[in-house]
């Protein structure tokens, strides 16, 4: 896809004033960087940083039941929560590959809103839409809403100053105004601190991101871009689409079977996932920390003894430890543990790298 094809959000002439680098993402424009991703990353860390995901979808299920039809295809129990929480959770083919991983606000008993990833939105509507029964409508609502995610030990300081919401559970969310303008405001995010993701109309976008980017500032933060974002969930392990999770990796191979709610009476690829789950999966998701010097990308093969034993799904370099790192793939008949050395084949060049169960950090958020 060439530039002139990619999408943009909502507030792309603001990230040209703020001075971003921008990179194709899912089809959208999106900002890299603005400072740099090290100062970006570390201050997400240890005060706040302030990301556009507009990008992101969102689609409305709606209609008498339309609670119990989401249940009966994503993969986690809509029954776990109650309206004003919201959940993760999986859609997946018959097979138990995972389509998406999204987040399923539970609005109303006949109103569910999800935020699917950006590149699956359509994929996701249509598979409901097909599934859905007379009197549910699956709505695709992407450029509706623009996705702001404030992120860091000074989040909610940045919300007070706008006079939103900070007091509410993890996974709870809360609809607001901000100057009159609407505005949902959830406890989640995806950097492993402690943090907010906004929801206010696509028309309303710049006006409250601006007033976002001045408390940020003022709190000593910095708006951050997608280098960041990337190097933050890594460090936490946190899934991306397209490399952690596809149609072709399971949520049992990914270890989020935590999102799944086995005691459900249905969901998409029941069935194959409780056959591999008890079979034992053959390949799991673990993380790689370098010995040597040297950075790890995705599709790299991961040696031990000089013999294939998986491939890396992620890699980055770590600016909270300062060596590189990777989420990958590894077989389970070379029962790797946490704390094996293994190799990983970098351009040829064998990398010595420590198997490690993620987060590579410790954070101050579930």
């Amino acid at each position: 896809m060439t530039d002139s094809h990619l999408l943009q959000g909502p507030i792309h002439d603001v990230h040209v004033e703020l001075g971003a680098t921008f990179a194709p993402f899912g089809g959208w424009a999106m900002p890299v960087s603005y400072a740099g991703t090290v100062g970006e990353h570390t201050a997400t860390r240890t005060t706040v940083g302030l990301f556009d995901v507009s990008h992101l979808g969102k689609a409305t299920v709606r209609g008498a039941g339309a609670v119990e039809f989401v249940n009966s295809a994503l993969t986690n129990d809509l029954g776990r929560i109650r309206p004003g929480k919201a959940q993760y959770t999986l859609c997946c083919t018959p097979e138990g590959g995972v389509i998406d991983d999204l987040i399923a606000y539970y609005v109303a008993d006949d109103e569910v809103f999800l935020v699917p990833n950006a590149a699956n939105t359509a994929a996701v509507v249509a598979e409901l839409r097909k599934a859905a029964p007379a009197g549910i409508t699956v709505t695709d609502e992407h450029r509706d809403y623009a996705v702001f995610a404030v992120q860091g030990p000074k989040s909610t300081e940045v919300l007070a100053a706008l006079g939103l919401p900070t007091d509410m559970e993890y996974m709870a969310y809360a609809d607001a105004e901000w100057q009159g303008r609407p505005v949902r405001v959830c406890r989640t995010g995806y950097t492993g601190e402690h943090g907010y993701e906004l929801l206010p109309r696509w028309d309303d976008a710049a006006p409250v991101f601006r007033a976002l980017v001045a408390a940020v500032e003022a709190a000593g933060g910095q708006p951050a871009g997608l280098g960041a974002r990337d190097t933050l969930r890594t460090e936490m392990g946190y899934p991306l689409h397209g490399h952690e999770l596809s149609v072709d990796i399971t949520p049992n191979q990914a270890r989020t079977g935590w999102a799944v709610g086995w005691k459900k009476p249905e969901f998409w690829g029941k069935a194959a996932l409780e056959q591999e789950k008890a079979d034992g999966p053959r390949r799991l998701l673990m993380g790689l920390a370098a010995i040597d010097r040297g950075v790890l990308r995705q599709g790299q093969t991961v040696l031990r003894d000089g013999a294939p034993v998986g491939e890396t799904t992620s890699g980055t370099f770590s600016p909270t430890l300062k060596v590189g790192i990777a989420l990958a793939l590894l077989d389970t008949e070379a029962k790797l543990a946490p704390g094996d050395e293994v190799e990983v084949d970098v351009r040829g060049r064998k990398l010595r790298a420590t198997v490690v169960k993620p987060p590579f950090v410790d954070t101050n958020t579930k």
